[in-house]
């Protein structure tokens, strides 16, 4: 019995500090540095400098001297947080104040939740680096990323004002239209692996070949595995792309940032928000493009394997490199993600729906029957 007790207080104890530490040692850290990544990056795309002159002073690290380590312009997320947490919160008094307050976290606490089943690395000290390693993984992501919808949606109502309205209302026959394609898009993978556990598609890719690159496995596969990898290839690269667009369309950015047009909306859903409740909704789309971008990380880039390095079971220096790795790839998306921005221009309204409704709804149909087509005259 108390062995028993005390594998279940070190179980609590270890999921307590993977769940701290994937929040405020990775996450939130690297949602503050998308935000600067992202205006650099904007910057450099447009022959512009972007933030540079917010440093750290020496003095915040023990030195007397008033002096500045220059950084770069490293220190600017940090002075946006000080700005929202110090500014003026101002409640409109026309608002329903329950729901007001409500949204904000609706939209950030279901982009955050859905991490808990990515597995962000092997293992680290033999713990296994994911929090909830649950057997539906895949369908826990989206049934919970689909919630983000009611804080844009609550917003947008609470507010009590249309153009918000306007903009919650776009956002939701939005984000349905293209959950639609998401969910059907990852349908040929699990006919392909059998499975709905994110691990086992990791562990699956691994002695196969990623799913978008099957010749990661080529020197221990046989020829006749790599042959069937190859002949499922195209089906899983058309998989990708809409998967990889409808996360663009999911997580309201360009070309998909209908609900938040500051041309035709005046910002959209967050019009009457200030200081912290805004920068919640601002923190929910990156926290949301980094789910989306792990997400895509695990199903088709082979999580956090690397070809030629092996996993955290030979020491913990090779655990903490699988945890980079996938991290790695989860920044490249991230510029990826940046990129598109400043490269597209947006989509009128009929032409987003269009292309959710008439041309990927129906391309990832299709590619299901085809999967399951090519699966049952090659079933090994």
């Amino acid at each position: 019995m108390d062995a028993i007790l005390s594998l279940d207080w070190f179980l609590i104890l270890t999921s307590l500090a993977k769940t701290l530490g994937i929040i405020f040692l990775i996450v939130l850290p690297m949602v503050s540095y998308t935000v600067y990544a992202e205006r650099r990056v904007s910057a450099l795309i447009q022959d512009r400098i972007g933030p540079n002159r917010v440093n750290m002073p020496l003095s915040l690290l023990g030195f007397k001297k008033d002096l500045v380590l220059p950084l770069g312009g490293l220190g600017q997320p940090v002075a946006d947080a000080v700005k929202f947490i110090l500014k003026e919160d101002l409640t409109p008094a026309h608002v329903n104040k329950f729901y007001y307050w409500l949204a904000p976290c609706l939209a950030m606490v279901p982009a955050i939740l859905t991490l808990a089943v990515i597995p962000f690395g092997s293992t680290f000290l033999g713990v296994p680096m994911v929090i909830a390693n649950v057997n539906i993984g895949v369908l826990f992501v989206f049934a919970i990323a689909s919630l983000g919808v009611y804080g844009i949606v609550i917003a947008g109502w609470s507010s009590n004002s249309k153009y918000p309205f306007l903009g919650s209302v776009r956002s939701s026959s939005q984000m349905i239209s293209y959950e639609l394609a998401l969910g059907l898009s990852v349908v040929p993978i699990f006919l392909i692996i059998g499975k709905l556990n994110l691990s086992e598609i990791i562990q699956y890719q691994i002695r196969h070949g990623w799913l978008l690159f099957p010749f990661t496995a080529f020197f221990h596969s046989t020829w006749s595995e790599l042959a069937h990898q190859l002949i499922l290839w195209p089906w899983m690269i058309i998989s990708f792309v809409v998967f990889t667009i409808s996360i663009f369309a999911e997580t309201n950015r360009l070309p998909f940032d209908l609900p938040e047009a500051e041309t035709e909306l005046v910002a959209g859903y967050h019009t009457e928000y200030s200081s912290m409740k805004f920068a919640l909704f601002f923190l929910g789309e990156y926290a949301a493009m980094i789910t989306g971008s792990s997400l895509i990380v695990v199903l088709f880039l082979g999580g956090w394997h690397f070809p030629g390095i092996p996993d955290g079971s030979r020491g913990w220096f090779f655990g903490l490199v699988n945890i980079g790795v996938f991290f790695g790839k989860v920044a490249a998306l991230l510029f990826v993600f940046i990129w598109v921005r400043w490269t597209l221009p947006r989509f009128r309204y009929d032409q987003l729906m269009r292309l959710g409704w008439i041309w990927f709804f129906e391309i990832a149909l299709v590619n299901i029957f085809i999967t399951a087509g090519i699966l049952a005259i090659f079933p090994n």
